[in-house]
């Protein structure tokens, strides 16, 4: 491309006075026409034989008219250039060849075909513009040329509506075929003026025309007023909006991006083994893997799985490998192709809520590179129905329960077609109490509804693969690959073995450790655990997971009594900086123990702990500044932190012995792609253990079985509801049918000993309708009293199909726990009879979660503090819900209560006092202080009182009576959710900024979305304390995929008011108009 390729062209035709008929515009041109006019002549004159002539910039005029605003330009009488526009658009569209086009093309065109000669090249640097003018001999049709020329990324400081319109009748003049135009020269002279907007008399005014027009229907009169009136407004309001950012560079990309993306679209839809410059995707994403990840070659397994047949051919498919094998990224690319090839909506379900965040962080680039949406449904967030996007597609990324209620919406809507892709991760978990059971509901429906949706899954300890084969109808895929080589040992006494399955007792003698023990340190110490961390740190990391949360802290705080100070001199600025920042997040509060372990480069990590200081530690741990962690194992089910070196404490999960698969994933930290050679993992065991170990190392991963009936509230229950609330399946032998196909289904017989599939349906359905949650309806056809027949013994049941109630769709809507249902209601409505407003506080107790209450006992002394501090209407509201200060009096105080007194309601108030006081001091440290409560506690109650006052609200939605909640609840909804002053929720909509990096961002001028999603990563990183590149730009692409989202929102909103209703009487809606 030469040079002058970095500018962008405009062209605008000026009219002048005779005005050609069509012939003239199409057919060659004559002598006479060639031949100037005697005005033309007079211009030429006055230009000196074409010599450039330097306009005289004067000061702009302030109009206070909408009519002034145009200056000396063209009028809007009916002898103006719009009239004359109208009046060619007729007769361009009486020819046969061009009827077909819209009229709005037709007049683009014509305007394009007007453009000739005089030149204006406006060029914007530095804050001086290049004004240029230049005539040219006259063309055949007797029009003269404007050519606007325009650095290809700087701002033009012309009115917006001018912009727009230069590059509509650009391409309409390319349309025409007009070959006449050529590139000006890049290097033409010019003289420089001050920049500034253009004065209405800058440029040479075009002639008025004086000849009369021709008469006119009173239609197209109408019509080109109409016409008329809609342009002069649009371009009055157009000529105030902000000009936008034209970029060619830009505009190429976007152009060979789209052209990639229809060829890979192409080559999924044809059955060549031809895969295209990436997998199907075009090489941008690529490039873009590289750039974002580093990622520049895929494993070989990872060729060899997405080079499957049964994926080319979009098959369901399970794949199996180690952790840190590089799962994740086969998904990736997988659901790059539906989003990106195949245009459809991707659902990708994930286990925790801090692995949503982290994931929506890393691919939110992605979204913004490609063009596609990435949304979180995580904890209160995700709209149901998600909303549907007319150009671009979503990747929704949700937790269990959000994935499951994103279905949900999506079938109950019609639109579960439009899911072409569902990625689980962590599959496993499909055995594990009643998220496992949700997880289970969420595929059986997609795989019951929507035969066009893949469904992909993936873990790393699996074993009963067979039945999820069956369960899935599924491919499977495993290899044994691991990046870096994973050696196990086992730690007896002073004695290290490694695990060696060929051996006769499964381990062989490797070393003993050699590390002189003084005799406290044997005392406090006779694990060896010091011994065994000091041969990794401070140069490689490590992990020590340990059974108790207590136990964390302890280990970490006596590793750091035995370390020299040696240990402190590495990264010792750095290891401040953490520690300034733990400070920053909690309003000044540092744990005392973190305080003493941070300089020595230890911390422990558990769920005690904030989200903002596990996620400051977590950071701190990944970039070496931190070198050891002592954790639970809820870390090995969390984000992704290796190690060199992983330490398994015990052999126990709290009191519980070690499972196969708990053992896998921990060890599975051990070693990190890229940094180390080889990863090692060592158990410490006691003599009285070692059998019990040695079946662990030996033995396959434990089954998956499904709970849908073991957890029956939360799982079969709820999803015989929510078939007959969607309408899936709405009598008996349809559920029945459906429950043959769930994973419960297929282990039946394994599962089921005393009572028959059959039997277990029937009463479930029987406890719905006693409870009022569903109602039997019309009697059945015949062909179902002919099925009932066969089993006679339940033809009372057969002969009905069912419908659900009210408080049934409530409780379904609101995803909520069936055996509180009918509770919550009755509080609800007790509510209604005195709901206390002046506080927060009996709100607040409505939307405590039942299930929390039953988890702590309070402390009776705390309890009857904070309860006489209560104002009178507070105390109104506690005894509203059945609660006294003298009942609360007698139990501090030991004394024999006669009267009985719901305990649950009693706990759950004592919740509730723990929310109402952290939502007025916003300080979690403080609260936890307070109530002797660990923080890390207090903010999981918060979490959770946001998720359910979301569910509450869903809840009082679908139930008139509680049409005073609605409004109460969103807002309640949000303060519980973020919890910090209202100045920085828009900052903590941003995935993976906390209340700590929020502080952070406002007190740097960063005080809104728009600010964070237009700054520059390198500028934040020199702005904000202890942000690295990495998290910059993750923050600013998150910060740009919520501001697009929001901003696609509002547009299809106005386009969605503005469409001509499907339904309009007496107008059939052709397809295109449809919604």
């Amino acid at each position: 491309m030469d040079e002058c390729g970095s500018r962008i062209r405009r062209r605008v035709s000026v009219r002048k006075r005779n005005r050609p008929s069509l012939g003239t515009i199409f057919a060659t041109p004559t002598a006479a026409e060639l031949k100037p006019s005697n005005e033309e002549e007079t211009e030429e004159e006055k230009a000196g034989s074409r010599r450039r002539k330097t306009v005289g910039v004067q000061p702009l005029e302030n109009n206070d008219s909408e009519e002034d605003m145009f200056g000396d330009y063209d009028s809007f009488s009916e002898n103006s250039f719009l009239a004359q526009v109208v009046d060619l658009e007729q007769k361009y569209m009486q020819l046969p060849e061009n009827r077909k086009h819209d009229t709005d093309f037709a007049t683009e065109d014509l305007c394009s075909e007007s453009i000739k000669h005089n030149r204006v090249s406006i060029t914007t640097v530095g804050s001086f513009t290049e004004l240029k003018m230049e005539e040219h001999t006259k063309n055949q049709s007797g029009h003269e040329d404007v050519s606007i020329e325009l650095g290809a990324d700087l701002l033009y400081e012309l009115p917006s509506s001018q912009v727009l319109y230069f590059g509509n009748v650009q391409n309409s003049s390319n349309d025409f075929g007009d070959q006449s135009t050529k590139e000006r020269d890049c290097s033409s002279a010019s003289l420089k003026t001050v920049n500034e907007e253009l004065p209405n008399n800058s440029v040479e005014q075009p002639q008025q025309i004086n000849a009369s027009s021709n008469v006119r229907t009173s239609s197209d009169v109408n019509r080109r007023k109409s016409l008329k009136d809609h342009l002069k407004s649009a371009m009055t309001g157009n000529a105030k909006a902000q000009t936008p950012m034209f970029s060619r560079t830009k505009q190429l990309k976007e152009t060979l991006l789209s052209e990639e993306i229809n060829v890979a679209k192409k080559t999924i839809e044809s059955s060549s083994d031809d895969l295209g410059p990436f997998y199907s995707l075009p090489s941008k994403v690529r490039d873009l893997y590289v750039q974002f990840k580093g990622i520049e070659k895929l494993y070989e397994w990872q060729h060899t799985c997405l080079t499957l047949n049964s994926v080319q051919e979009r098959k369901n498919l399970i794949y199996s490998l180690p952790t840190s094998g590089g799962k994740t990224l086969v998904a990736e690319i997988l659901m790059l192709q539906e989003l990106l090839c195949r245009r459809k909506d991707v659902l990708m379900i994930l286990p925790y809520v801090a692995i949503v965040q982290e994931k929506i962080s890393g691919l939110s680039s992605f979204g913004i590179e490609l063009g596609f949406f990435v949304e979180e449904y995580a904890g209160s967030k995700g709209k149901f129905p998600p909303i549907k996007r007319r150009e671009k597609k979503s990747l929704y990324i949700a937790t269990i329960e959000k994935g499951h209620g994103l279905v949900n919406s999506l079938i109950e809507t019609g639109r579960i077609s439009s899911l072409g892709l569902v990625v689980v991760d962590e599959l496993h978990m499909i055995g594990e109490g009643s998220r496992g059971a949700i997880l289970e509901m969420t595929l059986a429906k997609l795989l019951y509804t929507s035969k066009t949706t893949q469904i992909i899954g993936m873990s790393a300890t699996l074993n009963n693969v067979e039945d999820l084969q069956e369960f899935l109808q599924a491919e499977y895929y495993t290899s044994q690959f691991r990046p870096v080589e994973l050696k196990e040992y086992l730690k007896i006494n002073d004695s290290i073995c490694e695990v060696d399955s060929k051996a006769e007792n499964g381990m062989t003698f490797s070393r003993l450790l050699n590390y002189k023990y003084s005799d406290t340190l044997k005392k406090m110490d006779p694990d060896h655990l010091v011994a065994l961390v000091t041969e990794v740190i401070p140069n490689y990391s490590c992990l020590v997971f340990c059974p108790t949360k207590k136990n964390c802290e302890n280990v970490a705080e006596m590793i750091c009594t035995f370390l020299s100070k040696e240990y402190m001199k590495h990264k010792e600025k750095e290891k401040q900086e953490v520690i300034k920042n733990l400070k920053n997040i909690s309003s000044g509060n540092l744990c005392p123990v973190l305080k003493r372990t941070i300089p020595l480069g230890v911390a422990y990590h558990h769920s005690g702990l904030t989200s903002d200081e596990r996620k400051l530690l977590e950071e701190a741990y990944s970039t070496g500044v931190l070198c050891l962690l002592t954790c639970t194992s809820t870390l090995a089910a969390g984000v992704n932190l290796p190690a060199r070196r992983v330490i398994l404490r015990a052999p126990y999960v709290a009191k519980e012995f070690l499972k196969r698969n708990q053992y896998k994933q921990m060890i599975g930290r051990a070693g990190r792609a890229g940094i180390d050679s080889v990863g090692e993992s060592i158990l410490i065991l006691q003599e009285k253990d070692k059998q019990q170990v040695l079946d662990l190392i030996s033995r396959p991963l434990e089954n998956c079985y499904s709970h849908l009936v073991q957890e029956s509230t939360k799982g079969i229950q709820t999803l015989f509801l929510s078939l007959v609330g969607l309408k899936i399946a709405t009598n008996l032998h349809d559920i029945y049918h459906f429950m043959s196909g769930t994973f419960f289904g297929v282990q039946q017989k394994i599962l089921l000993k005393e009572k028959s599939l059959w039997e277990i349906t029937v009463e479930s359905l029987r406890y719905l309708i006693e409870k009022g949650l569903l109602q039997k309806d019309t009697i059945l056809t015949e062909k179902g009293r002919m099925q009932k027949d066969a089993l006679c013994e339940f033809k009372e049941e057969f002969q009905y199909s069912f419908h659900i109630t009210r408080l049934g769709r409530a409780s379904f809507k609101g995803t909520i726990d069936l055996a509180y249902c009918d509770i919550l209601y009755r509080d609800l409505k007790k509510g209604l009879e005195g709901l206390v407003l002046e506080s927060l506080l009996h709100l607040i107790y409505l939307t405590t979660p039942y299930d929390m209450a039953f988890q702590r006992d309070p402390d009776w002394m705390i309890y009857f503090r904070q309860f006489s501090q209560l104002s009178p209407a507070e105390q109104n509201a506690a005894a509203l819900v059945g609660v006294s200060e003298n009942y609360i009096g007698k139990k501090a105080s030991g004394q024999a209560i006669k009267k009985k007194v719901d305990k649950n309601i009693v706990n759950r108030l004592y919740l509730s006092f723990i929310l109402y006081t952290l939502l007025k001091e916003t300080n979690i440290w403080n609260v936890s202080e307070k109530f002797n409560m660990p923080r890390g506690y207090v903010q999981n109650l918060l979490t959770a009182a946001a998720t359910f006052s979301s569910c509450v609200l869903h809840f009082c939605e679908e139930l008139e009576e509680f049409w005073v909640y609605r409004a109460l609840l969103v807002e309640l909804t949000k303060k519980l959710t973020y919890c910090v002053k209202a100045e920085l929720i828009p900052l903590m909509e941003v995935t993976g900024v906390l209340e700590g990096r929020a502080k952070q961002l406002y007190n740097g001028g960063y005080k809104s979305l728009a600010h964070l999603a237009n700054a520059d990563p390198e500028v934040l990183i020199r702005t904000i304390d202890h942000l690295s590149r990495r998290q910059a730009k993750q923050i600013v692409s998150s910060a740009k995929m919520l501001l697009h989202e929001k901003a696609e929102a509002l547009q299809e909103e106005v386009e969605e008011l503005l469409r001509l209703p499907s339904d309009f009487p007496g107008i059939v809606a052709s397809p295109s108009v449809k919604a």
